[in-house]
């Protein structure tokens, strides 16, 4: 795929998940306790996450016909396709169902090996954050970078934590312990495509999860590298879009993240 296709891909996917972000925003505080189905431990999805869902797919199933499709709700068959979408209609869900408003939507376009394509546009405030493969990455069309901040204790960092108690670990509480004894502090959003683009953006200056999915962070991280953020596993290594954890820091801040991820 060239570069003018993948301009053009990429203008479509915006829109598209503009349409799904837009419907999402209409149904704020619209969802009641009927509504919502518990698939698991504090893993809840409502009408408005299938009808996202159902967009995204209808659109982006024309810009590829044949494309398959990695998603949060499965509501459609995978798809033997050279590219994939990987995406997420609801990143947060469980926080928009509380009304608070940090949520989006996750989209990126996968060929097998590489991210090419990704968008995560948060709904509340329509920051949509953007990437190309090797084209940069962008906040509502502008140039953005990881933070050129040299200090460990000058920066914020993000994580997040496993629902389930199975998944804890004396681990946890030792990485916040070192985070909250040399950082400016810890932060959790509740979304982790969101987490990935504030690291992108300068905001934070590392981001670490576990147990998570594919379209939990393929956009997000595609959006890191390209603003020359790095990604990786809790080792350094490069297993993490189907392994289910990640790292994303600046550069700077590698060494010593990977101190605090080695807690785990």
């Amino acid at each position: 795929m060239n570069e003018i296709q993948l301009l053009s891909i990429h203008e479509r996917t915006l829109s598209i998940v503009a349409l799904a972000a837009a419907f999402i925003k209409e149904n704020v505080a619209k969802v009641t306790d009927e509504h919502v189905v518990e698939k698991g431990t504090n893993s809840l999805v409502s009408y408005v996450d299938q009808k996202a869902e159902k967009i995204l797919i209808n659109g982006l199933r024309d810009i590829l016909p044949h494309s398959g499709f990695i998603t949060e709700e499965e509501m459609t068959e995978q798809g033997q396709g050279t590219y994939t979408w990987i995406i997420d209609p609801l990143d947060g869900t469980t926080n928009f169902l509380h009304a608070v408003p940090f949520f989006s939507v996750s989209v990126a376009l996968y060929d097998g090996e590489k991210i090419l394509i990704g968008v995560v546009h948060e709904v509340m405030y329509d920051e949509v954050f953007s990437a190309i493969k090797g084209q940069g990455a962008f906040l509502n069309g502008n140039p953005i970078a990881v933070t050129e901040r040299n200090q460990f204790y000058d920066v914020l960092i993000g994580t997040g934590f496993p629902y389930k108690t199975e998944h804890t670990c004396d681990g946890h509480f030792a990485a916040l312990k070192d985070i909250l004894a040399h950082t400016r502090g810890i932060r959790r959003l509740g979304s982790a495509a969101l987490d990935l683009c504030y690291v992108a953006c300068g905001r934070f200056g590392a981001f670490y999860e576990h147990t998570l999915n594919a379209y939990d962070i393929a956009a997000g991280a595609l959006i890191v590298q390209e603003a020359g953020g790095l990604i990786s596993d809790y080792k350094g290594e490069d297993r993490w879009l189907f392994e289910g954890e990640v790292l994303a820091c600046a550069p700077q801040f590698r060494d010593r993240m990977l101190q605090v991820t080695a807690h785990f």
